[in-house]
């Protein structure tokens, strides 16, 4: 089995979890350039995974599962993924990947629709297609491989930070880019939670903060000096937690502004032990990251099922949502009490 990223084989690639990196360069372009041989050796199976971006913690937690599926199963696998987290940079990665004669192609998206006539393409050479992550458009894509379940996913988010602001308040929302869907679809259940359960709030503003940590912190520290009265920030990727964390904690405002959302156990472990976050969601990166390659895997072998469950190595049988979407799992609330159980 061999495993690729850019013209490096993954397999000594060393993957950090601690603290967020800067974005590893990969090409003038930021697409980052694939070997000029790509076809895997000994009649594998080739496995083509690409990531919203490269270069960060959750990003590199589930190249770390990738891997270990890819070794277990005995498949090439290139995990590769643009610099930025840009849609048009992952088409031109996507056209790469059908002529580098990928077997599967599965992608984390950044935009769902600009990301469909490439995946079309692939689909049209006979490439099983698939999505981990962020959906594309479904028509576009052979099957979904879902963390947790939007509502699951919002309903969360919104459920801890009524618990600390007494279910009222107006919020600050700092998401990747506005195009992103399990973003948009997060976003979706969060409002319709507070108009069912909680109607004393209100998203009163949504900020992309683009992946970028600086952004993150910049955004979120401009609003809150604007509005001074916002209850609470959610960070709804993995860069823009911490992003908002370090705004409310550089302002001083730890105690007053709450702050929740989705991001990596290592990146917030600092602002769980200095109060500024009290709970916080996510999933095990890792393991999506895993059963994305099993998933393609089975798509290859013509081993996928339409209901029911699906049987995932270490994960075991995991549920089929629906004919093309397999389910990861319930998402995780990180806590004082578990945070340190855990290290991606």
């Amino acid at each position: 089995m061999s495993m690729k990223r850019g013209s490096v084989p993954l397999r000594w690639i060393a993957v950090p979890v601690v603290g967020l990196m800067l974005f590893a360069a990969c090409g003038e372009s930021g697409v980052g350039q694939a070997p000029e041989s790509a076809q895997g050796g000994g009649g594998e199976s080739r496995i083509c995974m690409m990531p919203k971006l490269v270069g960060i913690p959750y990003f590199n937690a589930s190249q770390k599962g990738a891997e270990e599926a890819a070794e277990e199963l005995g498949v090439d696998l290139t995990y590769d993924g643009p610099t930025e987290a840009k849609a048009a940079l992952q088409v031109q990665m996507i056209e790469q990947f059908i002529q580098q004669g990928c077997q599967a192609i599965t992608v984390a998206a950044n935009d769902p629709n600009a990301l469909a006539p490439a995946m079309k393409k692939a689909m049209d050479a006979d490439i099983r297609t698939g999505a981990w992550d962020a959906d594309v458009a479904p028509d576009a894509r052979e099957v979904f491989v879902n963390q947790a379940t939007f509502q699951a996913i919002g309903y969360a988010l919104v459920d801890i930070m009524a618990e600390q602001t007494g279910g009222k308040g107006e919020f600050l929302v700092v998401t990747g880019s506005l195009t992103a869907p399990n973003q948009n679809a997060w976003l979706k259940e969060m409002k319709e939670r507070m108009a069912d359960k909680y109607p004393d709030m209100h998203v009163a503003s949504l900020e992309p903060g683009e992946e970028d940590l600086q952004l993150g912190i910049d955004v979120t520290t401009d609003y809150l000096r604007a509005n001074p009265d916002t209850a609470g920030v959610f960070g709804i990727t993995s860069v823009a937690l911490p992003g908002a964390a370090e705004a409310v904690e550089q302002l001083g405002l730890d105690g007053k502004v709450a702050v929740t959302g989705l991001s990596t156990p290592n990146d917030n472990k600092q602002y769980i032990d200095a109060g500024v976050i009290e709970k916080f969601v996510l999933w095990n990166p890792i393991d999506l990251g895993y059963l994305a390659v099993h998933v393609a895997n089975a798509q290859i072998e013509g081993k996928m099922p339409e209901s029911g469950t699906f049987e995932a190595g270490r994960l075991g049988k995991v549920k089929m949502l629906a004919p093309d979407e397999v389910l990861l799992g319930p998402p995780v609330i990180f806590t004082e009490q578990n945070i340190n159980d855990y290290n991606f």
